[in-house]
């Protein structure tokens, strides 16, 4: 492609980073999938975004099907397009979107994983040995306590929990977000217990390293991990889970959408619906085993 085409390219990335904020994993994404079209575009001989057509997208999505690229990836790639192209009319670098009449495919919606409420507490209630399981325990409380994501749990400092009132701050949510959420007395506790013990460093990060480090997301990861095999939780658990387990559970006993939307910090109710599919499949499953004209007969 031209060296305008692709310096369009970086003028957007930077966009995204300036005024839209972007975060790092945002923008490494949006870069590949342009470097994609970049690519497409110049195997296709075609030098510039306003040479783009329909049926050029349509050839770049048979080509992602070829390759066995799942619906969900061509989906999010579409999505980056379309926000490049929105940003090259605002910029007057294109005349036209070639995507207007493109349809994404549809992706098989896969339901969460989650823990039952024995699992959970048999996850819980294990006791720390060391130090860092003592952290490491308040982490994994936190998680299911209050449904937060991974990222949200690394960028808590010591100063969004309000232990008066039984409250955490998130400040970094999806979208750069913030939100209040409740905590419990378990989780209360399991932090109480790890700030006697942490470390008297700078950073006002509320998780950090035996170095005094702020803590990483694969960090956490790892930890847990670690926690489970040691517990004797054969299943393969990730931090994901604990909130997916957090909101099911909650819904299940509640039945408030719109309050487990809230918690969550889902901007859109159709992302909370999918735990919906998981009530009804506690539902399904306790009718099966309870209702007396559920069963087949054998004799049948």
């Amino acid at each position: 492609m031209s060296d305008q085409a692709r310096q369009a390219v970086i003028k957007f990335l930077n966009y995204l980073s300036g005024e839209k904020r972007a975060s790092k994993h945002t923008l490494s994404g949006y870069q590949r999938d342009l470097a994609r079209l970049q690519n497409y575009c110049s195997e296709h001989n075609i030098q510039d975004w306003r040479e783009l057509k329909p049926a050029d997208i349509r050839l770049y999505i048979a080509g992602r099907h070829k390759g066995n690229i799942g619906a969900k990836s061509i989906q999010r790639e579409l999505a980056a397009f379309r926000s490049f192209y929105r940003f090259l009319l605002k910029n007057q670098i294109a005349e036209q979107n070639p995507l207007l009449t493109i349809q994404a495919p549809k992706a098989a919606k896969k339901l969460p994983k989650n823990l039952d409420v024995d699992q959970v507490a048999g996850m819980l209630d294990a006791k720390p040995d060391v130090v860092l399981e003592v952290r490491d325990l308040a982490m994994f409380e936190l998680f299911y306590s209050s449904g937060l994501r991974l990222s949200e749990l690394v960028m808590l400092d010591v100063k969004d929990i309000n232990f008066t009132e039984g409250v955490l701050r998130v400040r970094f949510g999806k979208g750069g977000k913030q939100r209040q959420v409740p905590v419990g007395a378990k989780a209360l506790c399991a932090v109480e217990k790890w700030l006697k013990h942490r470390p008297d460093v700078e950073t006002s990060a509320l998780f950090v390293s035996a170095r005094g480090a702020r803590l990483g997301q694969r960090s956490v990861q790892l930890r847990l991990e670690k926690w489970c095999s040691k517990n004797g939780l054969s299943e393969h658990i990730h931090p994901h889970m604990l909130r997916h387990s957090f909101a099911s559970h909650l819904l299940e006993s509640s039945q408030d959408i719109r309050a487990v939307q809230e918690l969550l910090g889902h901007a859109d109710v159709s992302t909370t619906q999918i735990y919906t599919h998981l009530d009804f499949q506690h539902l399904a499953s306790v009718y099966d085993k309870a209702h007396p004209r559920a069963k087949k007969s054998n004799q049948e």
